[in-house]
């Protein structure tokens, strides 16, 4: 049995029954299987919820002597915009924890940031304008057909087949639904083609795993082949049962090493860490576009990263246990030079800068095939 304790930190899921409850739902089911998984590792886990009582959560951080933190925070109090504060306020305390640090959860969470910053690194992404809400919106510069997406949200919340408007005299009303929805809303040029996910996976080296493609070969031509919402969420839906990942699939060696080569760019760009999965769409002419970076992308068992890794022969005991010792490492770095020393003021010290505490775990390795 270890002496080190994990808390699973989480996000309070939306209480009321709207539109992205399902998805809003899904932190319970990771925070469930990821402590009893611990549990079995021999680790102590406290679950607790985050929200904006800072002081309440210190204590608690405190008095549990919580020395890791598996950080499932998608948003606090359903406000995807502040989903990398959690990261921050663990960063403040001088806690270890699982994933992306703030800056790089904050810059892909905001749609239209991400998009700045991969155009500037010369990286393709579908052309795009924001829709803020004002009166007049000329979308001229944009090919039709286009799909609405949230600025902020993320797993695919506000996203389904009317998203993808292909006349401009259908584009306002819409436009104007989903604002008063969502708020800020990207119109984005469609990209017609093959669709990917590429999960990257360890610290301080990542490696590519296993890529899947998103079978849409089932969807009849009056379907847009998109991974919305209800292809997500919706177990009864017919996109739902009918997006299955494929890890085999025909595709040129060429086309697949620049898919890889892409991934890991974006990973190391944004300052990813631990884990991550780059979604991409591939057109008719084999021209790459990133469509979005999830820095931590979900951790239920059927979802894409842990079906990933599976099917590299990472199953989701050892895939834990490799966050665990890629924060073991982190406490080794040369902000925490008296490594792993329990300090008797615990928290109190965090806050005035004092060393992290814990046991250490020799070696920090994961994924299954280096990238290319």
């Amino acid at each position: 049995m270890s002496n080190i304790t994990i808390g699973i930190v989480h996000n309070v899921p939306c209480a009321e029954k709207d539109y992205g409850a399902i998805a809003s739902e899904d932190v319970l089911t990771q925070v469930d299987i990821i402590d009893r998984t611990l549990k079995n590792l021999g680790y102590g886990t406290r679950q607790i919820p985050f929200t904006k009582n800072i002081e309440a959560l210190c204590n608690i951080l405190r008095e549990e002597k919580i020395d890791l933190i598996f950080n499932l925070c998608e948003t606090v109090d359903e406000d995807a915009r502040l989903a990398g504060h959690p990261a921050a306020l663990f960063e403040l305390l001088n806690i270890p924890f699982s994933g992306s640090p703030s800056l790089a959860i904050m810059m892909t969470t905001d749609k239209i940031m991400t998009k700045r910053l991969l155009s500037g690194k010369g990286i393709r992404t579908p052309g795009y304008l924001l829709y803020d809400g004002s009166g007049y919106f000329n979308s001229s510069s944009l090919k039709l057909p286009v799909i609405l997406k949230p600025r902020y949200e993320d797993a695919s919340v506000g996203i389904g087949q009317e998203s993808v408007i292909e006349k401009e005299n259908d584009l306002k009303d819409y436009l104007w639904r989903m604002y008063s929805q969502f708020g800020e809303i990207i119109v984005e040029e469609y990209v017609n083609g093959r669709e990917f996910n590429v999960s990257v996976f360890g610290y301080p080296s990542p490696r590519i795993m296993p890529i899947a493609e998103i079978d849409f070969s089932k969807f009849p031509e009056r379907l847009h082949r998109i991974v919305g919402y209800k292809a997500k969420w919706d177990e009864d839906s017919f996109e739902y049962k009918n997006t299955q990942r494929l890890f085999d699939f025909d595709i040129e060696k060429s086309l697949l090493m620049e898919m890889e080569r892409v991934s890991l760019q974006c990973f190391n760009y944004f300052s990813l860490r631990d884990y991550g999965r780059i979604d991409m769409r591939v057109d008719n002419q084999k021209r790459i576009y990133v469509i979005e970076i999830n820095a931590n992308p979900c951790l239920s068992p059927d979802a894409g990263f842990p079906a990933s890794l599976a099917y590299g022969d990472i199953n989701y005991s050892s895939m834990l246990q490799s966050f665990v010792q890629y924060m073991n490492c982190r406490v080794k770095n040369e902000h925490t030079k008296s490594c792993f020393k329990r300090p008797k003021e615990g928290i109190e010290n965090y806050r005035r800068g004092g060393q992290l505490y814990g046991k250490g775990n020799k070696g920090c390795h994961g994924g299954s095939r280096p990238v290319l």
